[in-house]
């Protein structure tokens, strides 16, 4: 039986599992998402094609899968590439599948026409352009298998119109076969032992833990390690949750927004074991003096990585949850003392609130306190994300950012993919005034969808990061930063049917998060921030 390309495209989706996907459609996409109103998966109509991009980067970080966004050609992709670049840079893995013009009018700059595989090269993992309709189900297994094993990440496929329309005898392939492509899993036996020797001498051992340790689902192995060898733990932003935050060799967040005790642990130790950490500039200031200082163990499935930002003494390639216990395996040769007891986080002093406003750092912590215990947390970026990150402490809850590129308006779309995800979980964004109203439009999204995610709007009038760079940069020149003409965004939340609330003191904190999470469907609470409330 012969069915058009576009048919085997929803069978291939549906042959992987797929259940719900993100898009927004376009006339070059039409055969598509025609096929795709006949099957049983379920489509989330976005407002905006970026958040396509975001939802399904919230909804694959929560399953550990890929997830699938759609778009049409021309601008309808293009609007997907900052959304592509997020999930690529935080190693997350979507499938992006676009419409493209006909072939015989590919580079004559045609209306709705743009080069999106050449547009986005730098940002995906691999790319396709579909010339032949008969390569369909071979390119579709290939590109769920490339997005979801070594390092993960996006693969667009580019699908020109005409293409959709042909029809093909429809097989999928139970297995994929790519000579070129054969990511490393294992860690070699012989750095294994070079790890265990260094751990066995080290005095004071530390491990980093990145976001490299969910992808490869080594939570469990991470805190069984750190339990039986009793080396303490630090975290990236991208780490945050992989370790309870009442572990007690957890000493929280490193970096330029970290905790005291977790960088002067990064300061002091003899050995680092890096594990699915880039080392960033944001999580590491100065890597090359961290690397004068200590034995550097980096672990990661990507060999690009290792060695990249820092200098490392014993690269390990491989998934990290197979080496971790292999690690776990060698562990009683390997425990260490105590060292890091004076280094543990403490509850930083809260300074007197502003009047009429909030305490952010408060915000978080009623929130989390309030929480049930794997609630999910999405951050927005800004200082609403610093807040968010250094107070987030829910028992087997995660939290969800824009690490790498740190994309503003992230944080709701996300939500709503990894509340799809996980129906059962509670799932909070949380934005600041200037974040929220660039992803705003997807309030109704959440409505047509009815999909019970809360928000949280830390609304401070202004561009809150920027505005305290340029007040201890820039000799306090603010500029570009006032967010006049700001909504009522309580009215706002209320002409979409959400309900809303607003909060301007702390003694009202508690009672208002309580009335947002016992809600039934999406909510909104706005939170008054003084505009002068520091980051840290």
């Amino acid at each position: 039986m012969k069915i058009t390309a576009a048919q085997a495209m929803v069978r291939c989706l549906e042959a992987e599992g797929i259940s719900v996907v993100f898009g927004l459609p376009g006339a070059a996409i039409c055969p598509f998402y025609d096929a795709l109103s006949r099957s049983q998966i379920r489509h989330i109509l976005v407002r905006q094609e970026q958040n396509a991009a975001h939802a399904a980067s919230g909804y694959a970080r929560i399953t550990n899968k890929p997830a699938v966004c759609i778009a049409t050609s021309g601008p309808g992709a293009l609007n997907l590439i900052t959304g592509i670049a997020t999930a690529y840079m935080d190693s997350v893995p979507l499938i992006v599948i676009t419409g493209q013009v006909v072939r015989e009018l590919l580079g004559r700059d045609v209306f709705q026409e743009a080069d999106i595989t050449g547009s986005c090269e730098p940002f995906v993992k691999h790319s396709y352009l579909v010339k032949d309709a008969a390569s369909i189900p071979r390119i579709m297994k290939e590109a769920f298998h490339i997005a979801s094993t070594g390092r993960k990440g996006p693969v667009l496929i580019d699908i020109p119109f005409d293409v959709q329309k042909e029809t093909i005898s429809f097989s999928y392939p139970d297995s994929v076969q790519i000579r070129s492509y054969k990511p490393n899993t294992v860690g070699h036996p012989g750095q294994l032992k070079r790890v265990v020797t260094a751990l066995k001498h080290a005095k004071r051992p530390l491990i980093c833990a990145g976001g490299g340790v969910f992808l490869a689902d080594a939570q469990d192995s991470l805190a069984a390690f750190s339990e039986q060898t009793n080396i303490p733990i630090v975290t990236t932003m991208m780490g945050l949750s992989a370790v309870s935050p009442n572990n007690p060799r957890n000493l929280g967040m490193i970096g330029m927004h970290g905790c005291t005790g977790a960088n002067r642990a990064m300061n002091s130790a003899d050995v680092i074991l890096l594990i699915g950490a880039r080392v960033g500039d944001r999580a590491i200031m100065s890597p090359m003096g961290l690397a004068k200082n200590a034995l550097i163990i980096h672990i990661d499935i990507d060999p690009a990585e290792i060695g990249k930002n820092i200098e490392t003494d014993i690269p390990l390639v491989g998934d990290a949850n197979n080496i971790l216990l292999e690690l776990c395996e060698k562990a009683d040769a390997i425990t260490c003392e105590p060292w890091y007891e004076p280094l543990k986080p403490s509850k930083a002093a809260a300074h007197e609130p502003y009047a009429g406003c909030v305490r952010p750092q408060h915000v978080i912590e009623t929130l989390c306190s309030q929480c049930e215990p794997d609630a999910v947390l999405c951050a927005d970026v800004g200082q609403n994300q610093i807040w968010a990150a250094r107070n987030f402490a829910i028992e087997r809850g995660r939290f969800l950012t824009s690490g790498g590129m740190g994309t503003m308006g992230y944080s709701i779309p996300a939500a709503y993919g990894a509340k799809l995800a996980a129906p059962n979980r509670q799932v909070i964004a949380v934005c600041g005034d200037g974040s929220f109203q660039m992803q705003m439009m997807e309030l109704a999204t959440l409505c047509a969808n009815k999909i019970p995610v809360k928000i949280i709007v830390m609304n401070n009038g202004r561009l809150g990061m920027v505005r305290e760079l340029q007040d201890n940069q820039y000799g306090g020149n603010k500029t570009a930063v006032f967010l006049d003409g700001n909504p009522d965004f309580v009215a706002l939340a209320n002409s979409y049917g959400i309900e809303s609330a607003r909060v301007t003191s702390d003694d009202a904190l508690n009672e208002a998060i309580t009335t947002m999470l016992s809600s039934d469907g999406p909510y909104l609470l706005e939170c008054a921030v003084s505009p002068a409330e520091p980051t840290l």
